[in-house]
């Protein structure tokens, strides 16, 4: 039994006051609370915002639920819009209160259904609708989901990129709690902050094969500061195809194809010589040409050096932006099995590098080891996302302090949405 005081109003915020018990029974016939049905709160709860057709609710006030009877509790709180935008929130141990932790959208309606429990464990329901008014800020945040539609390798990341920058960390959560990923088969995610303005995302393991992933966002007319809201943003569903990484190990010469975990086929290849060492790590398929021209101007190599070089070539499998691929190369063939004499690139017979081009797609892997080189960066030249461990993965979230957020983790789960 509580008996410290408790304020009715509270100024400034959005409330929602219950009074349970109140004179008011839900027990059955038999006297027995838990065959009771619900009984109606009406007239026990007040709302302390305008409601009906002529005035609505200032969504940048939060959302408050507060149980005025000392003989009952709140035992759940659900608040969505009409788009099916549920308000997080959190109820207090004893029942006493809830309070919304995530931003109203402006121009929605929401419906709140709100259930009690009085002193002989009567369960009471009450269900209120109301309607947020137009947003004080006018700028609205874009979001471009990535990649399009279509089907990818089990490596491709979800990228966002947003029309503003946002750089606070308050913020930040905001934008993600928005951002919804939900795959069949289900993963474990994380939003990764490669900059202000763009965010990637990946499972904590590769996508399963011949999965679905649906992206969007649920930021339109959140408040995410005071000079901006959440814009629209087109949702995103891609799938992906069987599991296919490609292995090149550069000391022994070989590229092995494995397709859902298993090898399909052996080439003998070339990689980077001394001082144009292949990077190692896992890289991404960015995309796929019949036909290129190679330049070593464009690395760096001035023309008329000993290391420069100007070819077409054939069968050209792009995995990074600065011009690393893995192509056909007759020119070493005699080398390919034996020695390391490209510039940076996987060279590789034609007939090996038109079976290869004709069987990976974009965002499959192409994973490189035992090489003197560096291994591949992060971001900017392609995508390195999983070259960066999972717990530091989850450390560029805004939604977690550090690698243990079980709750948000949990959160990016599609039995969670």
């Amino acid at each position: 039994m509580r008996h410290h005081p408790r304020t009715r109003t509270v100024v400034g915020c959005t409330l929602l006051v219950i009074a349970l018990g109140a004179g008011v029974t839900g027990c059955s016939s038999d006297g027995n609370p838990l065959s009771a049905e619900p009984y109606d709160a009406a007239g026990q709860i007040s709302f302390s915002g305008p409601t009906g057709d002529k005035k609505t609710v200032d969504p940048d006030k939060p959302l408050e639920v507060v149980a005025e009877d000392d003989d009952g509790r709140i035992t759940d709180v659900t608040a969505r819009d009409t788009t099916g935008r549920y308000v997080a929130g959190e109820l207090a141990a004893d029942g006493s209160r809830w309070h919304s932790t995530s931003p109203l959208a402006a121009n929605a309606q929401y419906t709140v259904r709100v259930s009690t429990e009085n002193e002989d464990g009567a369960p009471g329901r009450k269900v209120i609708t109301f309607t947020t008014g137009k947003p004080s800020t006018t700028k609205r945040l874009g979001v471009t989901l990535g990649p399009k539609a279509g089907t990818y390798g089990v490596g491709q990341p979800i990228t966002a990129e947003l029309s503003a920058p946002v750089k606070d960390r308050a913020q930040r959560a905001v934008v993600e709690r928005g951002l919804k990923v939900t795959s069949t088969p289900a993963v474990t995610g994380s939003w990764y902050w490669v900059d202000d303005k763009k965010l990637h995302f990946r499972p904590k393991d590769y996508w399963p094969a011949r999965a679905t992933v649906q992206v969007r966002s649920n930021l339109e007319g959140i408040k995410i500061n005071d000079r901006l809201r959440g814009g629209k943003a087109k949702p995103l569903t891609i799938t992906t195809g069987d599991q296919v990484i490609a292995v090149t190990d550069a000391a022994a010469h070989r590229l092995t194809v494995y397709k859902n975990g298993e090898e399909v086929k052996t080439i003998p290849v070339t990689t980077g010589k001394p001082g144009f060492e292949t990077r190692n790590g896992v890289k991404v398929v960015l995309g796929k040409e019949l036909f290129v021209r190679m330049r070593s101007t464009t690395v760096g190599i001035a023309e008329g050096s000993s290391e420069s070089y100007d070819l077409n070539v054939q069968f050209a499998t792009r995995i990074t932006w600065s011009g690393e691929y893995v192509h056909a190369a007759p020119w070493s063939v005699g080398s390919q099995g034996y020695a390391n004499v490209s510039h940076g690139c996987v060279g590789m017979s034609t007939a090996n590098a038109e079976w290869f081009f004709g069987n990976v797609r974009e965002g499959d892997l192409v994973k490189v080891v035992n090489s003197d080189g560096d291994t591949m960066e992060p971001f900017g030249n392609g995508f390195g996302d999983w070259n960066v461990p999972w717990e530091k993965w989850q450390q560029g979230s805004a939604l977690t302090a550090g690698p243990a957020a079980p709750q948000e983790a949990a959160r990016l789960r599609p039995a969670a949405a």
